[in-house]
Formats: structure tokens, C-alpha cells, sequence
């Protein structure tokens, strides 16, 4: 059965549940997929940078851009392209567990960002900013959760400039029809309704107004972040002395199961998506 969450449903879990993942799978807070080099490769947090300098790169960001990132969870990709692209931008979030997390985090490693990086609490399909205030939109792995896409997208197009890039990576439903056991484990796991396939999403954006300059399938990449975060939340289990802790990470391992097996089904994927505002385009 597919369930309707709200964005109250989607905050509330990820407020909740934040000091677990931050038990196993990165304490700075890097929590989103990696790109790995191949099935050999178990590295995650290099293979987390590595999704995150790619995306910088297909979106051209410099250090002139300002930059919005959309759904940036404890900040850790606005930080590193502060630091690595010297350029301006703020993070909002729906989790306000996350947001600040982020704040905290960026007061206490990268101090020097203060002045030219900012996060806020708020939602996706309501975003606080003025039209035409972002030279780039970026996002990892949030839009998916997003109840209301298409507000969403329409939200983004307004707070780009005229010629502004939109740059991301999304998890996927690449069918319609998804079985019981990927509903459980893949999508209900994190209060996610459904979402588009590589190619629906496509056309979502291009209804917004957006060109498509790039859209690529990542599907191998997720199967081996998913394989690699069972193993480590296994390994983290063993040494875990808190009960509640040592489940959660010990159902979490079996959901890595199930979502590998839920992917090669073909009931689940991971893209990544960049796309323009056109140069003549209203706010």
C-alpha cells in the first residue's frame, strides 16, 4: 500500500533519527550516496566526496556563484564547496535537528565560512528567499522526499537568476509498481511517497521550464553504498553497548539488504540531473 506522508511526517523522522545515524554512518554528518569506483571499493567517506566533487563540477560552480542548496541536511556540501570553489551560499533544510547540526558543525571546523555560508530551517516548496537571488540550486539525495514536487520545482526555477543552474542527485522510482517488501524497507523506511524514474523526472522539469543539460543513471553506485553502509552498521553493532542504538543499527543492516535487492529488482535507482533556466526566462 502507498502511503501519503506530509513534510511534518518526513521532519519529524529525520529530527528523531539524526543521532543514529550520525552513530554509524558519518559523525560530521556526510549521509548521503557515494560514488564508488567499483564493486572492490568500500571506501565511503572518499566515495561521499568524490559524488560531491562531481556534482560541483557538472554545476560550474565557481567562486563567484551563489549558491542555494536545497534539502543540505548537516551542510557538509555547502561547506565543502565554500571551500573548495571559495563560493557564497546558504542550506535550508526541513530537519531543524539537522540545521543545527550544521550551524554547530560549521561555527566549530570551518569558522572562516561564517561570513559567506548560512543554513535555515524551511521547506522545499516554500523557499525564503526572494526570485532570482541564486546563480545555482543544488541538491543531494533530499528532493525525493518532498511530498509536493512539482511546488517544489516551481519554488527553485523562482529563486534562480535568468541562465542559473539546477544540479542534483535524487533517489529514484524508476516502476510504478512497487512490491510490499521495497515499499517497507526503501520507501516507508524514510516517509518517502514515490517518486519519478530517470526519464519522468526529465519531463517534471522541463513542465517547470527548465532545460535538461545532463541526466545521468547512477544505479550501480547506490547498490554499493547501500552494500557497504550494512556492513559497516553490522560492524558498528558488535561494539555498540546501548540496546536501542545496536537494534536500530541491526535493522538498518537488514534494510541494506533488502534495498540492494529492491535495486536489482529494478524498484529503486539514483540519478543525477543537471539543468538551466533559460537566459530569457522571467523570476
Amino acid at each position: 500500500m502507498t502511503h501519503a506522508y506530509t513534510e511534518q511526517d518526513v521532519e519529524d523522522f529525520f529530527d528523531e533519527t539524526l543521532p543514529n545515524y550520525l552513530g554509524f554512518w558519518d559523525s560530521d554528518g556526510v549521509l548521503h550516496t557515494g560514488y564508488f569506483s567499483g564493486d572492490a571499493d568500500s571506501n565511503y567517506p572518499a566515495a561521499a566526496e568524490r559524488t560531491s566533487a562531481m556534482l560541483a563540477a557538472r554545476a560550474g560552480i565557481g567562486g563567484s556563484s551563489y549558491v542555494l542548496d536545497v534539502g543540505c541536511g548537516c551542510g557538509n556540501f555547502l561547506t565543502y564547496l565554500a571551500g573548495h570553489a571559495g563560493c557564497r551560499g546558504e542550506g535550508v533544510d526541513l530537519s531543524e535537528e539537522r540545521v543545527k547540526f550544521a550551524r554547530q558543525r560549521l561555527a566549530a571546523v570551518s569558522p572562516g565560512q561564517q561570513g559567506r555560508v548560512a543554513f535555515r530551517h524551511g521547506s522545499a516548496t516554500r523557499l525564503p528567499y526572494e526570485p532570482a537571488t541564486f546563480s545555482h540550486v543544488v541538491s543531494q539525495d533530499a528532493l525525493f522526499l518532498v511530498p509536493d514536487k512539482a511546488r517544489s520545482h516551481a519554488e527553485i526555477y523562482r529563486v534562480l537568476r535568468p541562465g542559473g543552474i539546477f544540479a542534483f542527485s535524487d533517489f529514484l522510482q524508476p516502476v510504478a509498481d512497487i512490491g510490499e517488501r521495497a515499499r517497507k524497507h526503501v520507501y516507508d523506511r524514510v516517509r518517502w511517497s514515490g517518486g519519478y524514474s530517470l526519464a519522468g523526472y526529465q519531463a517534471a522539469l522541463e513542465e517547470a521550464g527548465f532545460e535538461i543539460s545532463l541526466a545521468d543513471d547512477l544505479q550501480d553506485h547506490i547498490r554499493q553504498t547501500y552494500r557497504v553502509l550494512g556492513v559497516t552498521a553490522r560492524e558498528r553493532a558488535d561494539t555498540t553497548q546501548d540496546s536501542a542504538a545496536r537494534e536500530w543499527m541491526l535493522t538498518f543492516a537488514q534494510s541494506c539488504g533488502e534495498i540492494q535487492a529492491a535495486i536489482d529488482r529494478g524498484e529503486f535507482g539514483w540519478g543525477m540531473i543537471v539543468a538551466r533556466k533559460p537566459d530569457n526566462a522571467g523570476a
